[in-house]
């Protein structure tokens, strides 16, 4: 198995909400642009004040992307086990 990266934009403050919301448009348009195979785009709300916008990588995409998009941090991706709860 692959090993997949979570490459992460960290926004603070009472609009960062909507900074990841339009953050995440960007990562989309760029991924169509570029062609690449990107499927898994999406945003956190950790709490009012602090959101976060990711792409999830696998490590030959990593290197390209981190310099390209310059993401604030990173860390390794593991899929949800909760998506066929018993």
């Amino acid at each position: 198995m692959e090993r997949l990266i979570k490459l992460i934009w960290d926004f603070r403050g009472p609009g960062a909400s909507k900074t990841a919301e339009h953050h995440i448009i960007h990562l989309k348009e760029y991924m169509a642009i570029e062609k690449l195979p990107i499927t898994i785009i999406d945003m956190e709300d950790i709490n009012e004040f602090y959101s976060l916008a990711y792409i999830v990588v696998n490590d030959e995409q990593m290197r390209q992307l981190r310099d390209v998009l310059k993401p604030h941090r990173g860390e390794l991706y593991e899929p949800s086990t909760l998506q066929n709860p018993l």
